[in-house]
């Protein structure tokens, strides 16, 4: 135990922020695909191409409440018979003669020999006689067999995520599930003796756990199934019984806090002895003591216990990956180019991410502070729309400079 704090504490240089962070997503792919039913299936992504079995609408039918009729038999005043009702989900009737008309409800099916609908709002009826107020014109408000989609057709391609209009269509052609990377199961673990659960009474020296709770949530909005740990205190006895727990159930494992260089972090023995999962020193702020590695075939994150190094540090390197998990190929967050109104700083060799609030003026968007930037300031983190980037060269960054934002909203 003795050689593997002195390995791990030892001084060594921070690791460019680009390639750890590549280096991190080589070693992860999508999760094998498996069948799902259709509202499971909403928002993952396909894993192979969907064709029709049938056409849509599979039969030919009425768009309009209205009258069927022959075209060959309208003018503006003709009255027609009306010789029988068509009504949605009914059998397709007898066919139309000269001079007849059939009372349509919308969706129903067209009437052999008809060829147009005269929607009910340009026709007045009689008792069994209709007056028409138009001309009618060939297969005007007709839905023919197939609009939609022809049988056969490939509608969806592999890669695809499933929207709503998606599921939609799938029910359309009578499909009941479909082949797709499903969503991750993450488990998130905070650990600390310092830690308390938000409904505990308060005691010296405590803090409230809020990493836990604001990862778990970070995982869901990524398209993850996400699970939230009880805290687990620096002993390694119950920090290895919890992590053996969780990858009873995970796909991916997130912990937070015990990375650092403290002399009771235990969660860097327990991880180094249950898996290979390597501890660095990252060229970044906030989040440079950083984990990564894998505990059989699950990958696992060590986050630190600061609450916005551990925010930031997901949406660095967890995000990315749990997409790409799902086979998603979008796996950052959108971002912008936006003006700085304030001046802003950071460390040698490290990239930031300082916490900004955007607007637009004149079409062009400006960045300036969202407030204190310390590692432990959640505040700011609510008021933000995005973080910008200072790049590792640059020190300072001055009024008037361009920066890029990576948006945490999705809307501004």
């Amino acid at each position: 135990m003795e050689d593997v704090h002195r390995h791990l504490d030892q001084p060594s240089e921070l690791i460019e922020l680009n390639g750890y962070r590549q280096s991190i997503l080589s070693r992860i792919g999508p999760l094998e695909p498996i069948p799902l039913g259709l509202l499971e299936a909403h928002g993952c992504v396909l894993a192979e191409d969907v064709t029709a079995d049938t056409d849509v609408p599979p039969f030919t039918n009425s768009a309009m409440d209205g009258y069927a009729v022959r075209v060959q038999d309208t003018y503006a005043s003709a009255e027609l018979e009306i010789v029988a009702e068509a009504a949605a989900g009914s059998e397709p009737g007898f066919p139309i003669g000269a001079g007849e008309a059939v009372r349509i409800m919308t969706g129903a099916p067209i009437p052999p020999g008809a060829d147009a609908i005269v929607p009910v709002e340009d026709a007045d009826e009689y008792g069994n006689l209709v007056r028409l107020r138009v001309a009618a014109q060939h297969g005007k408000h007709i839905r023919p067999t197939g609009e939609d989609i022809t049988a056969g057709e490939t509608m969806l391609i592999s890669g695809r995520r499933i929207g709503a209009a998606d599921v939609g269509m799938l029910a359309a052609v009578g499909h009941t599930e479909v082949r797709v990377h499903p969503r991750p199961r993450v488990v998130v673990l905070a650990t600390g003796d310092e830690l308390l659960e938000p409904g505990e009474p308060n005691r010296p020296g405590a803090v409230r756990d809020a990493n836990s709770y604001a990862l778990t949530a970070l995982a869901r909005e990524s398209g993850a199934t996400a699970f939230r740990m009880p805290i687990v205190p620096d002993d390694h006895r119950q920090l290895q019984e919890a992590f053996e727990g969780a990858l009873t159930q995970a796909d991916l494992l997130v912990t937070t806090g015990g990375v650092s260089a403290g002399r009771y972090d235990y969660v860097k023995d327990v991880l180094a002895q249950l898996g290979d999962v390597r501890f660095s020193k990252v060229g970044m702020q906030p989040g440079m003591p950083q984990a990564f590695g894998f505990l059989g075939t699950v990958p696992c994150f060590g986050l630190p216990g600061n609450p916005v190094s551990a925010y930031v540090s997901f949406e660095v390197f967890v995000r990315p990956a749990l997409r790409r998990m799902q086979g998603r190929t979008d796996l950052n967050r959108p971002r912008v180019t936006a003006i700085l109104d304030d001046e802003m700083n950071s460390p040698m060799d490290k990239v930031s991410f300082l916490r900004v609030k955007l607007h637009r003026e004149d079409g062009i968007w400006h960045a300036r502070s969202a407030g204190l930037q310390g590692s432990g300031i959640l505040r700011s983190v609510v008021e933000a729309d995005g973080l910008a980037e200072i790049p590792v060269d640059r020190t300072s960054l001055f009024p008037g400079e361009r920066v890029v934002v990576h948006l945490l909203v999705d809307a501004i």
